[in-house]
């Protein structure tokens, strides 16, 4: 059969120390790439024109994440499309198992792949972070849905290819308290605006159970403590984010006037977007 085209969609924004290696791991055998841009005030987009004329900015809200990859999806013109980001890398291994994908026939309207994750710049093995993630479909075939942690749609089975993509997306303990401190407002805000009130009950399960059982759950039954301390660093860290997410929850609920309540709301969507 003829093969089939690739576009490799990446969302950017002000992260020019990262994103030309991901460009370098997808030039040359994608045949299109194709950049959604949030505005970005460093040199990310000058770096990324050097690869694809397919470059576009849109005004992003910072947290949902799937609108601007369902946009991406909209201006790729490949037969598949392979979401990547900027933190991350495509393999020799990965980019041969594709190819293969693109060049025989497959009932499968999408794969997943392996995520190769490293934490403080070690690779996790255990803990259950070496996992598959699930952004390679046929074009038209697929969406994305969700806040901040995204899920693909997909209108058909799912394959597997046990490849990897190399992740990096904590280079330090500090990269990570500051990008989960954002995260888990945005998180606390959509639950608080998606739901009614929490009983007592679940707001105490969650702040004080549930970060202790995910600890747990990291380190002991998917063997974080194998990673040594990182392991120890990242099934703590992990637990962590649980707690903070829940606690501002309970800040929104217990404390309606107070300043993340008034100032911490989100902007509104401008989906308009324009060629950078």
């Amino acid at each position: 059969m003829t093969r089939q085209t690739l576009s490799a969609v990446l969302m950017t924004k002000d992260c020019e120390n990262l994103v030309e290696g991901t460009l370098k791991s997808v030039a040359g055998w994608a045949d299109e790439i194709v950049v959604i841009d949030g505005f970005s005030r460093d040199r990310t987009v000058e770096i990324c024109r050097r690869y694809t004329d397919k470059v576009f900015q849109n005004k992003w809200d910072g947290y949902r994440f799937c609108t601007e990859r369902n946009l991406g999806n909209g201006k790729a013109t490949g037969d598949w499309c392979l979401h990547i980001d900027p933190d991350e890398r495509a393999t020799p291994e990965f980019k041969k198992a594709v190819t293969g994908i693109l060049t025989r026939p497959t009932p499968h309207g999408a794969f997943e792949f392996r995520k190769k994750n490293y934490f403080l710049g070690h690779f996790m093995r255990h803990g259950g972070w070496y996992h598959y993630s699930r952004h390679l479909f046929r074009r038209g075939r697929a969406h994305y849905e969700g806040v901040i942690h995204e899920t693909l749609v997909v209108d058909g089975s799912v394959g597997r290819i046990e490849a990897s993509v190399e992740h990096y997306p904590f280079t330090s303990v500090k990269q990570f308290v500051m990008r989960h401190n954002g995260y888990s407002t945005r998180e606390a805000l959509a639950k608080a605006e998606s739901g009614g009130p929490l009983s007592k009950k679940t707001l105490f399960y969650n702040i004080e159970t549930k970060p202790l059982k995910r600890f747990f759950k990291f380190y002991v039954r998917k063997k974080g403590f194998l990673d040594g301390m990182v392991g120890l660093i990242f099934s703590v860290l992990f637990a962590w984010v649980h707690f903070l997410n829940w606690v501002k929850l309970w800040e929104i609920n217990e404390c309606s006037d107070h300043q993340i309540g008034r100032a911490g709301r989100r902007p509104a969507h401008d989906a308009a977007f324009k060629r950078a």
